[in-house]
């Protein structure tokens, strides 16, 4: 493997991914697989924001390896299921090693979850979210030029807080709109780049 001077590494495949997604198997089949392609249901995208929340202050690393049992943890984030959750499901998930136990955040995912089922009666969660993509996706030439927030992922943020929402701040919420095909901050030189399909 060999550094480019974008700051992606072109892998033995002759594949050109970024750092974080060049060495270890799991996160280069998320990143070839998973990361930017478009994600829609209301499901799908609350466990996306349920998982960003999580992921706060670790690595998405951590957070992918811990996927499976986050999912059995928390009955693949239906929101009904979730929603119903009280004290002593709290206390269950934080006895539970395989995943994030952060009571905050275990917290926050049901408060998520309740703020998911409000949101139908005005769209529902997927309308909501998709209604903050920009009109032009950024375009990086390297690593330094990824942003990590935008005018959209703040005004989502803020948004999504005042329909009762938490743990869904700037930069965690440009993190969901990179990971569900919002935005596509691949490099232009990733072998990914246009692959989502929403910005060509």
């Amino acid at each position: 493997m060999e550094k480019t001077a974008s700051g992606v590494v072109l892998c033995e495949d002759g594949l050109a991914r970024p750092a974080w997604a060049a060495v270890d198997p799991m996160l280069r089949d998320y990143y070839d697989t998973e990361w930017g392609v478009p994600v829609h249901g209301e499901q799908a995208i609350y466990e996306r924001i349920s998982l960003e929340g999580f992921q706060a202050g670790l690595s998405w690393a951590t957070i992918l390896r811990k996927r499976p049992a986050f999912r059995e943890a928390f009955k693949d984030f239906h929101p009904d299921t979730v929603a119903a959750f009280g004290d002593a499901e709290v206390e269950r998930l934080m006895q539970n090693a395989g995943i994030v136990r952060n009571r905050a955040k275990i917290t926050a995912a049901i408060t998520n979850a309740k703020a998911t089922i409000a949101l139908r009666e005005d769209g529902g969660l997927d309308g909501f979210v998709w209604s903050f993509k920009p009109d032009a996706t950024p375009a990086p030439q390297n690593i330094e030029q990824v942003p990590t927030t935008s005018a959209e992922s703040i005004a989502l943020s803020k948004a999504l807080r005042k329909r009762g929402f938490a743990f869904v701040g700037p930069t965690t919420m440009f993190a969901l709109m990179e990971a569900i095909g919002m935005i596509d901050t691949h490099l232009v030189d990733s072998h990914r780049r246009g692959s989502s399909g929403v910005w060509g």
